[in-house]
């Protein structure tokens, strides 16, 4: 079921109606009209998926409880393997199997040796890779005793099977998200109306920004080898936004329908493209991953505490896992380790930590530095996003190849050209509220909120407007579906 779907906008008003209007005053039916409501929207897509996502939750469930009693260290250490394996099997099975397989027999081919082996005709399920490292989260923090085990079985099927969040995050800890279904929930109004507004400026982003973006974004890498280099730049600028209205939008639509229930869900996206440098970029941009990865992954492996080469070995393991992470392709192998290089200076150089601060905070006009700065980490990201959206190594080298080349300073020209010029306006309208807003949750989380009410409902009337006259309603999966 997609968040900008007929099937949602019936679906959503009737969990909320029996969520507060019928199981109200029993926290344990609550909890069990979201599993419930979860599962029927995560089944949407593909019932039989929902045994993947059962299973996960008995086997972590299981594994808890048994940690809260044993206190053999290396029987400690059995069970969390155990929960690892299962988890990322299941994971590995589904979207890696023939990107292994066609690796290895490749190998082989190279030494002369042909051999013989079927791929298999694998549908990867939606969200897979990010319910999987939530329930992860759940099992190594109580290995690591920094949470109790739950005994309540339904409590934590609610926080593994999370509609709002449940395919495309934020990938929630445990030890955030879990404890919240302990508690009894009392509607608060202004944090359903603050929802609401974070759902409108996520449709916003995903119907206005990023569905009229990947139009263009597809004719354009597509067809590369039709085009000059200067209309591959702007159909990389195209996707650079289709990708962050795509994702980002997702995200607050997922963060504002959860405090419609009375949830608080942790940020995912904090106005990335208005980073200085790449580190700033990345503690912006799919913050709920880049966290994850860093506490379960960079920190055990020793973090930036040794030498020069334990720095460079556990970032680019980081980057290039993240990278993976995305997908079995090796574009995403190849987008990973270049972020690494965009890292490594400013991480070998002490300056990975520079711009904490939100940029130009508190002036509505950046720096001459600050604008130099912004302009030159978009640049990199946008390069970046190249090999992300490229459908082979191949494709994205010869994509490369052709901006590098004279036709680079040609005038774009492709078909459609006059509807694009239209969502490059909404682009450029989109990121002067993004820029206004960039001190709060989501850009337009105060924007107008000291306003005349005439005249804030007028703002939100036009962003409503926009939607409708301008919007894709093709229902367009989100881009994240497929990772």
């Amino acid at each position: 079921m997609l968040f900008n779907s007929i099937d949602f906008a019936i679906f959503l008003p009737i969990v909320f109606i029996l969520y507060w209007f019928v199981t109200n005053k029993n926290l344990r039916l609550q909890n069990f009209l979201i599993v419930a409501a979860s599962y029927l929207f995560y089944g949407w897509w593909d019932w039989r998926f929902l045994s993947l996502i059962l299973f996960s939750t008995i086997v972590d469930f299981t594994v808890g409880k048994k940690l809260r009693k044993e206190e053999n260290q290396l029987k400690r250490k059995v069970l969390l393997w155990t929960s690892i394996l299962f988890n990322i099997g299941f994971l590995g099975f589904f979207k890696y199997y023939n990107f292994f397989l066609d690796n290895f027999i490749t190998a082989f081919s190279f030494f002369g040796q042909d051999i013989q082996a079927n791929s298999l005709n694998i549908i990867l399920p939606v969200g897979i890779s990010f319910y999987t490292f939530q329930t992860l989260s759940y099992t190594i923090d109580v290995y690591k005793r920094k949470l109790e085990p739950t005994k309540d079985f339904i409590a934590f099927s609610a926080f593994v099977s999370f509609f709002p969040q449940l395919v495309a995050g934020p990938i929630e800890r445990a030890t955030h998200l879990l404890p919240q279904f302990y508690k009894k929930r009392t509607f608060d109004y202004a944090q359903a109306v603050d929802g609401m507004r974070q759902i409108l400026w996520g449709l916003f982003k995903k119907i206005v920004i990023a569905d009229n973006c990947a139009e263009y974004a597809n004719q354009i890498f597509n067809n590369s080898a039709d085009y000059s280099g200067s209309t591959l730049v702007l159909g990389a600028l195209f996707f650079s936004f289709q990708i962050y209205g795509d994702f980002s939008g997702y995200s607050d639509i997922a963060i504002g329908t959860s405090r419609l229930f009375g949830f608080d869900l942790m940020r995912n996206f904090n106005f990335p493209y208005f980073s200085r440098d790449i580190a700033e970029f990345w503690r912006r941009w799919h913050i709920s991953l880049s966290t994850w990865f860093r506490d379960y992954l960079y920190i055990p492996l020793g973090g930036s505490r040794g030498g020069t080469w334990m720095k460079v070995r556990n970032t680019f393991i980081i980057f290039i896992v993240s990278g993976f992470w995305h997908g079995a392709n090796w574009t995403f192998i190849v987008w990973g380790a270049l972020n690494a290089i965009y890292f490594l200076p400013l991480l070998l150089t002490n300056k990975n930590r520079n711009n904490l601060e939100t940029v130009a905070q508190g002036k509505l006009i950046p720096s001459l530095k600050d604008i130099t700065s912004i302009l030159l980490t978009f640049g990199l990201t946008v390069f970046a996003w190249i090999f992300f959206r490229a459908g082979d190594i191949g494709h994205a080298v010869s994509y490369i190849s052709e901006i590098l080349s004279p036709s680079l300073f040609s005038i774009p020209k492709f078909d459609g050209m006059y509807n694009a010029l239209i969502t490059i306006s909404l682009v450029g309208v989109f990121v002067l509220i993004e820029w206004i807003g960039r001190e709060g949750q989501y850009a337009i989380a105060h924007l107008g909120i000291k306003w005349k009410r005439p005249i804030r409902y007028a703002m939100y009337y036009c962003i409503v407007f926009l939607i409708m006259y301008f919007g894709n309603f093709n229902e367009n999966q989100f881009i994240y579906f497929q990772f």
